[in-house]
């Protein structure tokens, strides 16, 4: 992906404000999913279970039964507007899942038709109709587009970025080389990569690298508290991504609230806002170099 972005770094950059004067720039996205049963890719909290494997795939079912709800209202409590990476499977598997959100005034981001899928290995053609059919999905429902993709397991092929133009997205939430939004190199049209969590990702650190809920909330109050202080120089972006199955289940629940919480007592100089946010203002700020209203603002 390196080849699809230019190096700039962070000093070299022009001064800047997010709307209202904020320096700071704080999504929260909650991955919901679901699941092909006993095909395909899985996330799995005990590996090794023979199939039928019951045991995990009810782990992943309580997302969708009780986390993603607790979830949903304790970001409302807490006025943070939710970032919802949805499989679009829920619509039809949970469909008091996308009811709530539609509810909490989320924003649906295309996450695929299910996380059993991955785009690794498919043929341009097929990508390119996947990601038609994920998009026109939401469409169906929500009546409008998504304007944001993350792909299941941020997988990619070669051609996912200028597809993804191609396919009507604006931006890509799968990736973090900076502290900033990024312009992608792409022959489909724009698309702006905004600041994705690796590691402030409740999938890769607390079931992957098996830190402790408690460990998961200090990684984010460090986070905001460290990236907050650099704000005050240059617009940042930070970014928070937790699965309703993970994160939904009431201990970690307790921990992540405990860390939202801290983020929210600062909300007078902080920006709680979502990637169609950012993507508006930052293309303001500093449009694609590659666009026409780009060149047309150049000396």
């Amino acid at each position: 992906m390196s080849d699809r972005y230019s190096y700039k770094s962070i000093g070299d950059r022009p001064h800047g404000r997010w709307p209202n004067g904020r320096g700071l720039a704080v999504y929260v996205a909650v991955g919901v999913e679901d699941y092909r049963f006993g095909e395909g890719h899985v996330e799995d909290l005990l590996p090794g279970v023979p199939h039928p494997d019951l045991v995990n795939r009810s782990w992943r079912d309580y997302g969708n039964r009780v986390g993603v709800f607790r979830l949903l209202d304790r970001l409302s409590g807490l006025g943070i507007p939710p970032t919802v990476l949805l499989n679009t499977m829920v619509y039809d598997t949970a469909p008091a899942v996308t009811d709530a959100a539609r509810a909490a005034g989320a924003e649906i981001i295309g996450h695929g038709v299910t996380n059993s899928d991955s785009l690794a290995g498919l043929t341009e053609e097929a990508e390119r109709q996947y990601l038609r059919t994920v998009a026109a999905r939401i469409h169906a429902e929500e009546g409008e587009r998504p304007g944001g993709w993350s792909s299941p397991w941020l997988t990619h092929t070669p051609r996912t970025v200028d597809l993804l133009a191609g396919a009507g997205y604006h931006y890509l939430l799968d990736l973090r080389p900076d502290d900033q939004p990024v312009w992608l190199d792409s022959t489909g049209g724009p698309l702006l990569a905004i600041p994705y969590a690796l590691e402030l990702n409740d999938s890769s650190t607390v079931i992957g690298r098996q830190a402790s809920a408690a460990e998961f909330a200090d990684m984010i109050v460090d986070e905001f508290d460290e990236l907050r202080a650099a704000a005050e120089e240059r617009p940042l972006v930070m970014s928070i991504v937790v699965h309703s199955f993970i994160s939904g289940v009431p201990f970690r629940l307790r921990q992540l609230t405990r860390a939202l919480a801290h983020l929210a007592a600062h909300g007078e100089d902080v920006w709680f806002t979502q990637p169609r946010h950012i993507h508006r203002a930052f293309a303001a700020m500093t449009p694609d170099p590659h666009s026409e209203e780009a060149s047309h603002a150049r000396p």
